[in-house]
């Protein structure tokens, strides 16, 4: 019988204790049968779960407190913070390759599809809404959130063609550590393992840069609660694609630690985006429903173009990405509820 990680000593939220209790039991299930930590049964569940237990206790814990908290101080700083943030959860997110470099298949697109769901709602409820209310309404608010949507799609589309896919980033070392894919797609003059980490920082941080503009712009036009509910679902999202970006480095023989730090890095982006779209709204706020559009689309163009394929490329697995992006929507949708 595997060894259930007793919830209730870390149970801070009383009306969420039952619920809790299941979702620990069901996790360590899950971890259990797709992680490969190299310990003992018992010993292997109770670091891993009690990171992500504080982890979700950090973002539900008196999200109203926080909110009071943050009106206080001036709107670019808390802009370039959040995003700062949200970019360093990336790294967070790598911190089970200290427990493990194993991880199947299906669990990895089971949280990249549950970070497109997360993705999905936040731009839908944080972002075109939003656009369209603060647009005016309407037509006239449907028409400028429309166009925004399209150019900020095309401007992630321009850049995505000079840098390659993420998508090659998370199949660049396969189960037997070939690097093929990668010297199909680029030919750079350097080995393959440094032609690797090159890929991968520069993928992720083209990746990164629309999800550090979108908590900016949530953040600027004063919604503490909009910017925040944007930067924990983008933080959300940075999870997994902190553990898809290490855990290649861990399989071709990269400390763990430098893999970490690596995968930490490639978050390091957002905080430009976000200083980026704090800024330009509060230098000129009438652009502010162009500008949640602009970080819509590029979002979008993002979870259509990278996040959602990469989870349907695995016969095996595809179905239960699909169940878990439709899990991470709904959730993401509660929390902008909750937080907005």
């Amino acid at each position: 019988m595997p060894f259930i990680f007793p919830a209730g000593i870390i149970n801070i939220l009383p009306a969420g204790g039952f619920l809790f209790s299941l979702t620990v039991f069901a996790v360590n299930r899950i971890l259990l049968k797709h992680f490969d930590f190299g310990m003992t049964t018992r010993s292997k569940t109770v670091p891993i779960l009690f990171y992500f237990h504080t982890m979700k206790l950090s973002v539900l814990y008196e999200v109203g407190s926080v909110v009071e908290y943050l009106s206080r101080f001036d709107l670019i700083w808390l802009g370039i913070a959040a995003s700062f943030a949200a970019g360093l959860a990336t790294g967070a997110g790598s911190v089970p390759v200290f427990f493990t470099k194993n991880v199947s298949r299906k669990l990895l697109d089971a949280l990249l599809g549950a970070a497109a769901g997360v993705m999905l709602a936040a731009t839908s409820f944080s972002l075109i809404i939003p656009a369209i209310e603060k647009g005016g309404g309407g037509v006239q608010g449907a028409v400028i959130t429309l166009v925004g949507i399209l150019c900020g799609g095309l401007f992630i589309d321009i850049v995505d063609k000079f840098f390659p896919d993420t998508n090659l980033l998370i199949n660049a070392v396969n189960d037997n550590g070939s690097a093929n894919n990668s010297k199909k797609r680029l030919n750079l003059n350097m080995s393959p393992k440094m032609r690797k980490i090159w890929l991968f920082i520069i993928a992720i941080t083209i990746h990164n840069f629309p999800e550090g503009l979108a908590v900016g712009v949530g953040f600027g036009d004063g919604d503490i609660a909009n910017g925040l509910c944007l930067a924990v679902g983008i933080g959300l999202q940075n999870l997994p694609e902190g553990l898809a970006v290490a855990l290649p480095l861990i399989r071709e023989k990269y400390p763990r630690g430098k893999a970490f730090l690596i995968a930490l890095a490639t978050g390091l982006v957002e905080p430009i985006g976000g200083l980026l779209g704090v800024g330009l709204v509060q230098i000129a706020k009438p652009v502010l429903p162009f500008a949640m559009a602009f970080a819509a689309g590029a979002m979008l163009f993002v979870i259509s173009n990278e996040i959602i394929p990469e989870t349907q490329n695995h016969s095996g697995s595809s179905r239960l990405a699909t169940h878990a992006l439709l899990i991470g929507f709904v959730v993401m949708m509660f929390l902008d509820n909750t937080l907005g």
